[in-house]
């Protein structure tokens, strides 16, 4: 019997409610009127002395999840969770051209010929025909000759004005004149060099530009596709899958503004757009490129809007490069929302995810330390807090209700993956731990790029 996507996304409101209001909310005792018991309260001052303070501080820190978490929350229950495959609304053949641009360093040629030969396909299936892939790579590829296929070496002399490094400099040279070759009212797909197109996020993107109200767009990607290569990594990338249909999906639909920033892929821009915007910001703008341009397009008075439709990736095949990606992305958000160049206003929100991310350690001793030192807190911040870890938990859970289908493993793998997902939450905090104090400690303007390519053993 196939199951609905109303039956779904109802399925999966009342499994949230059921987490956050019975689980959470209650043990937490909120909601101690129904209790027959009232809970003794607890002198903290007398007990503790003047480490009181510091417990109610590291309680209040956890606060710093709340808006993410409102987000996250709003996101997965007042849209569709578990939307229909994308119709289009408009012909193929009346949408603009279209320019799908993928930057790669030129380290995997096996794997970005592969990855552009299922992208072209995935294009000819939908009937698109006013397009090209352009392949934008710091190394020559040698890729086969395609009319639909454009290789466009980075010189290694090329400089920006700003001295923009890595792909920021990539994406530069692409807008430069001479180089460029797209009219202003052309679009830009980008991806990473591993990202899979799909019939529905093509259909999705058609229907985006073919409306043409936001000049920037923005879709989901899942990490469960094809041969899952790390099943920790994948299961731990399944919170990301649900912060996409969350925060992502609200703040763009709701708002048309990155109050929380963007991905760097599965990005739809408007040629001229981009180019008023730009990838020229310095070092700075280097690491995190994708978040740079998003909050400066913001400040420009750009719109932005959510795409239907899902994208593939793979998440990091090791835990080295699980922790050393995370790491790459908290330091390179420091970078933005300390410069200059971006107003207060435009990064305000990103800031204090930023600051949750990285008291991490401080906000997760309130696991051993609500034991082993209790305090009497007022019930809206023991509310609030059972609602920020109830949403983080479940978040994993939606990750995994996403991203596997139950008619192709079936209902014993199924409820597996969302208990493995659960328990993979302890390694998840450890690993972003270990990123925090790593990219707080360590130099903020290098560029790491995880492995992209996996080879499977061979046995003889």
């Amino acid at each position: 019997m196939t199951i609905t996507s109303t039956v779904k996304y109802v399925s999966h409101c009342c499994l949230m409610f059921l987490i956050i209001i019975t689980t959470f909310e209650y043990t937490s005792g909120v909601l101690s009127i129904l209790d027959s018991e009232e809970r003794p309260r607890i002198d903290s001052w007398e007990r503790y002395g003047v480490m009181a303070p510091l417990l109610f501080l590291l309680r209040l820190l956890t606060l710093l999840a709340l808006p993410q978490s409102l987000f996250n929350f709003l996101g997965l229950t007042l849209y569709n969770a578990f939307p229909d495959k994308v119709t289009l609304k408009g012909s193929p053949l009346l949408a603009p051209f279209i320019s799908i641009r993928v930057v790669t360093r030129g380290d995997y040629p096996h794997l970005v010929s592969r990855n552009v030969t299922w992208n072209l396909n995935k294009c000819f299936d939908v009937g698109l025909e006013n397009f090209q892939i352009e392949v934008v790579t710091d190394k020559p590829l040698g890729l086969k000759s395609h009319r639909r296929l454009r290789e466009l070496v980075v010189p290694s002399e090329y400089r920006t004005k700003t001295g923009a490094l890595f792909k920021a400099r990539a994406l530069q040279y692409c807008l430069e004149e001479g180089v460029n070759k797209l009219a202003e009212h052309d679009w830009i797909i980008h991806l990473d060099e591993e990202t899979l197109l799909t019939e529905n996020s093509l259909r999705g993107i058609l229907n985006f530009v073919l409306d043409g109200k936001h000049p920037f767009g923005q879709g989901l990607i899942t990490y469960a596709n094809e041969t899952v290569v790390n099943w920790v990594t994948t299961m731990a990338d399944c919170f990301r899958v649900a912060d996409d249909m969350g925060k992502l999906r609200f703040q763009f639909n709701m708002f048309h503004r990155p109050l929380f920033s963007m991905k760097g892929s599965y990005v739809v821009t408007q040629a001229g757009a981009e180019r008023e915007v730009g990838f020229d910001n310095g070092i700075d703008g280097s690491i995190a490129e994708d978040c740079f341009f998003a909050l400066k397009a913001f400040s420009l008075g750009h719109s932005f809007n959510f795409i239907e439709g899902e994208m593939w990736e793979k998440s990091p095949f090791t835990i080295w490069d699980f922790i050393q990606q995370r790491k790459r992305w908290i330091q390179g958000i420091y970078l933005v929302i300390h410069s200059r160049q971006i107003p207060l206003k435009n990064k305000l929100l990103l800031r204090v995810s930023w600051y949750s991310w990285v008291t991490l350690p401080l906000s997760t001793s309130n696991i051993l330390l609500a034991g082993l030192c209790p305090i009497s807190c007022p019930k809206i911040l023991d509310g609030l807090c059972a609602f920020i870890g109830a949403m983080s938990i479940y978040m994993y859970v939606f990750g995994v209700i996403k991203s596997f289908s139950l008619s192709r493993f079936g209902l014993f793998r199924y409820l597996a993956f969302i208990s493995g997902a659960l328990a993979i939450i302890p390694f998840n905090l450890v690993t972003e731990n270990i990123a925090v104090v790593w990219a707080l400690l360590g130099k903020k303007h290098k560029f790491y790029v995880v492995t992209k390519e996996h080879k499977p053993s061979v046995t003889v």
